[in-house]
């Protein structure tokens, strides 16, 4: 009995007396019972804790979420506070704003990629080329499950997209004038291989960040090619300043021998008319008196072959009667010193001619 007694003290139980009450050693059982309530208590507080807390989930303006209820997943689009079952329900958000990474260079160090791009242009030649892609998650669910990285997916088809594009442009374009062109020709080609693999992204924009030749002896190539096509340009601009120019100086040169030319034409048309209606009333005249009429146009044109000669006008009976010399007409302040009856013709005029009277 003695050694029971020492033994529950020992280990910490109470024992009961003869009297029926008990005795020391049972303290370390009151204290063991009340530490396993208190450890019932915040185990119970910690549960209700997790419940309440598990139970709601926040979505963000700028994220969407996928609800999977016993692996079965649905997208959660609208903003603020949802509420899912604990143990069976779980959330996996994603980030729904524009995101992008490079190609042909590190973003982060700043550094050239030449794996990514080198690049060969359609008339065989090198070139250096870097993008910048945008992208943003369309689906979430189909972002999360349909492919397990297909951030990295969209970055392999950019890379087979701007090669097949770059391939068939010459490395003028792709250095100069063609990149607006290559940006969109990549981007469409991007959007259809993205709707095919409906990874659950969508492509934002794709644009060309650099692109210079490989090597510095082909840099300064291009430098001089380019330098040359500026001074073509210069020259080509120069001789459309020259033109523009010129043509309207020679435009007023051809209008002015247009018209002087009309003006002669005129001038000459109305001569003609004139002629003719001076012939017409000289035939008029020739008509009511032609014997007249033809000794008058005879001597008219004499006075213009022959403008030294002198006329005798000899009769019908051979006597020389009336001497009317020419220049007296054409030089009316000259007079003749012939005298009427005389039948000797001057011997100083040039030639004469004798007329019969009819």
């Amino acid at each position: 009995m003695m050694n029971d007694s020492w033994r529950n003290k020992h280990n910490g139980f109470q024992t009961m007396g003869p009297d029926g009450n008990w005795h020391k050693g049972g303290g370390i059982l009151k204290a063991r019972r009340s530490t396993g309530k208190i450890l019932g208590i915040l185990a119970l507080v910690a549960v209700v804790l997790i419940l309440i807390f598990g139970s709601t989930y926040q979505i963000r303006e700028q994220e969407q979420a996928v609800l999977i209820t016993l692996g079965q997943a649905q997208a959660v689009t609208e903003p603020g506070l949802h509420f899912k079952i604990p143990f069976v329900q779980r959330v996996r958000k994603v980030n729904t704003t524009i995101q992008g990474f490079s190609i042909g260079y590190d973003s982060n160090s700043n550094t050239s990629s030449a794996d990514e791009s080198l690049m060969i242009t359609s008339d065989y030649n090198f070139v250096n080329v870097d993008f910048f892609v945008e992208y943003r998650y369309s689906d979430p669910v189909k972002a999360l499950y349909a492919s397990r990285d297909p951030v990295n997916i969209l970055k392999n088809v950019s890379q087979s997209c701007i090669r097949a594009v770059i391939s068939s442009y010459t490395v003028d374009d792709v250095l100069t004038t063609g990149k607006n062109e290559i940006q969109a020709a990549i981007k469409s080609l991007i959007v259809e291989q993205l709707e095919q693999q409906d990874l659950g992204l969508q492509l934002v924009n794709i644009t060309i960040q650099d692109s210079e030749p490989p090597t510095v002896e082909v840099m300064e190539a291009f430098k001089a090619v380019e330098t040359a096509k500026q001074g073509k340009e210069t020259a080509l601009n120069n001789a459309n300043k020259y033109r523009n120019e010129q043509l309207p100086k020679a435009q007023a040169k051809v209008d002015g021998i247009i018209k002087d030319a009309e003006a002669q034409k005129t001038e000459r048309i109305n001569e003609a008319t004139a002629q003719v209606a001076r012939f017409n009333a000289m035939y008029e005249e020739y008509v009511k008196n032609p014997i007249v009429t033809r000794q008058r146009m005879f001597f008219e044109a004499m006075e213009e072959v022959l403008p030294g000669l002198k006329v005798i006008i000899e009769s019908p009976s051979g006597d020389m009667q009336t001497i009317y010399p020419i220049d007296s007409f054409t030089n009316p302040g000259q007079s003749d010193s012939t005298a009427e009856g005389t039948t000797t013709p001057d011997t100083n005029s040039q030639d004469a001619s004798v007329i019969d009277q009819e």
